[in-house]
């Protein structure tokens, strides 16, 4: 067993993820390596270290912009030729399937579930029909959708068309209030890779402000949107709240402070002067007064506060 062999594939033997002749060699081999051993020792000490420090849980924001950078990547990204995506090497498959009996595990056991859930949906189909009753169409699940192509309203009704991707191209229609398309509202302003449909989404979302999800929503694409249009729809149905709102007032303070675009800055500026008596409003507006690249911005700001009355 050679040194490079060792050190590569240490990690594994701290994690206890080594079959077991593979571990009997590399003992073998650090009993005789001096500089093997020291190398497991610093690993393990790093390990040790590591697991001192609390785990932090992701963000479900955090989560939802990295999934919608992910889809933006799959999109533009070259897709290789379909000999590339066929071929593997199947001893490289083989060698790290051996070394991890837990991933072998899993993958069987994954296998086995799959095939006992597609053997029961399959039963249960045919029972269904056979008594001669309806078979459910289940409404769409946020993991099976792969983007939102286009929503509409038609005009002077309620009513709104939403044409959604799963495998294949599928439409949804209903009120504002059918919880289905709320659903895919919601989906379609924080996933999708179309900018116009995000917009159009968010327009409809600022429809219902008052509930919990959809401001939730407002607020993400306030704080992530990549397009100021979207950034500004979203501004426009959080406006009501910004006063009563601790959340809502912060996400628009950020985005005074930070937001690339100007019409962004100059529509928080609005919305905030309701409450620009708050020390936390009043606090930006100073900072902004006085440091502000931006010379419109620094005299918005100034004018706000030169209707402030001073503080004893």
């Amino acid at each position: 067993m050679k040194c490079e062999w060792v050190r590569e594939n240490i990690l594994l033997l701290v994690y206890n993820e080594l079959a077991d002749d593979a571990r009997y060699e590399m003992e073998q081999h650090l009993s005789r390596c001096a500089e093997c051993a020291a190398e497991l020792k610093a690993t393990r000490n790093f390990h040790a270290t590591l697991s001192k420090l609390p785990v932090l849980e992701p963000t479900p924001n955090l989560l939802t912009a990295a999934r919608m950078r992910l889809q933006e990547s799959l999109e533009t990204a070259q897709q290789g030729g379909l000999w590339q995506r066929l071929t593997f090497d199947p001893a490289n498959w083989l060698r790290q399937v051996r070394f991890v009996p837990a991933l072998a595990a899993a993958i069987f056991i994954i296998g086995f579930a799959g095939g006992m859930g597609a053997t029961y949906k399959v039963i249960s189909s045919n029972r269904s029909t056979d008594l001669g009753g309806p078979i459910p169409i289940a409404a769409p699940v946020q993991s099976s959708i792969t983007g939102i192509q286009s929503i509409s309203q038609e005009p002077g009704s309620n009513q709104i068309s939403i044409k959604y991707n799963t495998v294949s191209t599928q439409e949804a229609q209903g009120s504002l209030n059918d919880q289905r398309i709320q659903q895919l509202l919601l989906f379609a302003a924080r996933n999708n890779y179309n900018s116009g449909v995000r917009m159009d989404s968010v327009d409809l979302l600022t429809q219902r402000p008052d509930d919990t999800h959809v401001r939730e929503a407002l607020i993400y694409a306030l704080r992530y949107d990549s397009n100021p249009g979207v950034r500004l729809k979203a501004l426009e149905g959080l406006g009501p709240y910004v006063k009563d709102d601790v959340r809502v007032r912060d996400v628009v303070l950020q985005a005074l402070m930070s937001d690339s675009n100007q019409g962004v800055r100059n529509q928080a500026i609005h919305l905030l002067e309701p409450c620009k008596a708050d020390s936390s409003v009043r606090s930006v507006f100073q900072r902004l007064a006085e440091n502000d690249q931006n010379q419109y911005i620094r005299s918005q700001a100034r004018t706000v506060l030169a209707q402030l009355p001073e503080i004893d």
